[in-house]
């Protein structure tokens, strides 16, 4: 009769078992994305509807000042009731019930599908970390290279800021700085093992870190900034509320997930207690 043996490190995952984990990371995407949707409508579309009652406010002080306007003209005031009784063609209500969480759950899951495949590729090669772990890590990792890096160069602005004939440029370089942190961060895991066999773990780990961190500084010097700058009578509160909130949204979605899908690799890829015992008694059967 043997006592049943302890699990080995996690090793990386093939055959089916990549598609059970994507499986998994999809619905660890939707469940983050229930939170993240949760968060984004308590604290998120204040801010968004208090930038939108400033643009709206704006609109109407250019309208009056506007050269020709007259409070008495018959014309002008028939024009204006025809402008506004003209709707939009998804109502605000929708667009901030069901049109955000609708767009925070595909997110989410396209995101929680990514995820687990990237966390496929490194599961077995960052050392013995477990399952619930790794999930963690490449969590962090998602979060700091795909939001909270270019975040940092290209905040969020609300909806009522900027030039809409900006848009696509500013979107071409926030994608671009997207594409620059995630090559940097993998450039700096593949340096900090390369590293480690001479320098430790720790301060393979730390020079590594370094790196991204200065590699990424000179990326925001040389990139070009935002031209489309928040007006100077914006008020500063609702921005900094909206950037928070935005900020939060996406903190909420990762750790949501990392704790969500590392649970559900953990019970598919390690057995636990009950599960060690049962193999055990098997064994000895």
């Amino acid at each position: 009769m043997s006592a049943p043996t302890a699990p080995s490190t996690p090793s990386a995952p093939t055959g089916s078992l990549v598609g059970k984990l994507l499986v998994r990371g999809m619905l660890a995407g939707l469940i983050a994305g229930l939170f993240a949707f949760a968060v984004a409508y308590v604290v998120g579309e204040p801010s968004v509807n208090a930038s939108i009652a400033v643009e709206e406010a704006a609109a109407k002080a250019e309208h009056a000042s506007a050269p020709g306007h007259t409070h008495g003209g018959g014309h002008e005031a028939g024009a204006g009731a025809a402008e506004e009784a003209e709707e939009e063609l998804v109502s605000r209500d929708l667009q901030s019930t069901a049109g955000l969480a609708t767009g925070v759950l595909v997110y989410g899951v396209a995101l929680g599908g990514i995820a687990s495949l990237a966390f496929c590729f490194v599961l077995g090669r960052l050392g013995r970390f477990t399952p619930k772990a790794t999930a963690a890590l490449v969590a962090a990792a998602a979060f700091t290279t795909v939001y909270l890096v270019p975040f940092l160069k290209y905040p969020a602005t609300p909806p009522a800021v900027g030039n809409p004939d900006t848009i696509g440029k500013r979107t071409t370089l926030f994608f671009l700085m997207i594409l620059l942190s995630v090559l940097l961060g993998v450039a700096a895991v593949v340096l900090g093992r390369r590293l480690a066999p001479k320098l430790g773990n720790w301060n393979a780990t730390v020079v590594a870190g370094a790196g991204f961190v200065a590699a990424v500084a000179i990326a925001c010097l040389f990139l070009p900034g935002n031209e489309d700058a928040v007006a100077a009578d914006f008020p500063a509160a609702v921005l900094w509320d909206f950037r928070l909130a935005t900020l939060g949204i996406q903190a909420a979605l990762w750790v949501v997930f990392a704790l969500a899908f590392g649970l559900l690799a953990q019970r598919l890829l390690a057995p636990g207690p009950a599960s060690a015992q049962a193999v055990g008694a098997t064994a000895a059967a």
